[in-house]
């Protein structure tokens, strides 16, 4: 059973049960990194606004809603650990993005298009 007391007016604080020893509580720059993405209200797509250290998913999405959401613009948040994100290397993007120039018919540049056509 755990004991309380109001010590200097703070209210409840435990008094028995609190663990002693911080080694088993990740220190905030060993906690691992995750990138925050918010969609807006106004939005369709999951835009990157940050980066925060939590512990866990759950304390990374709450931690997210805390400091990205404060002035209630989001509608959906994810988290994603950094270590999972993969990109491509701005130093490569010739050879990485070369296929796709040989491809004209995924582009429409060849294609007339009627005058006073406002809506495609």
């Amino acid at each position: 059973m755990t004991s309380f007391t109001s010590a200097d007016g703070h209210g409840a604080v435990p008094t028995s049960g609190v663990p002693v020893d911080e080694g088993s509580v990740p220190h905030r720059s060993q906690a691992p990194l995750w990138e925050v993405f918010v969609r807006s209200k106004r939005g369709l797509s999951h835009t990157h606004v940050g980066s925060l250290r939590a512990p866990d998913a759950v304390m990374a999405l709450r931690n997210a809603r805390d400091v990205y959401t404060r002035r209630q613009e989001g509608v959906s948040l994810w988290v994603v650990p950094s270590t999972e994100i993969v990109a491509s290397s701005p130093d490569e993007k010739d050879a990485f993005f070369d296929p796709a120039g040989d491809k004209p018919y995924r582009h429409p540049t060849f294609y007339d298009v009627p005058e006073g056509l406002t809506h495609l």
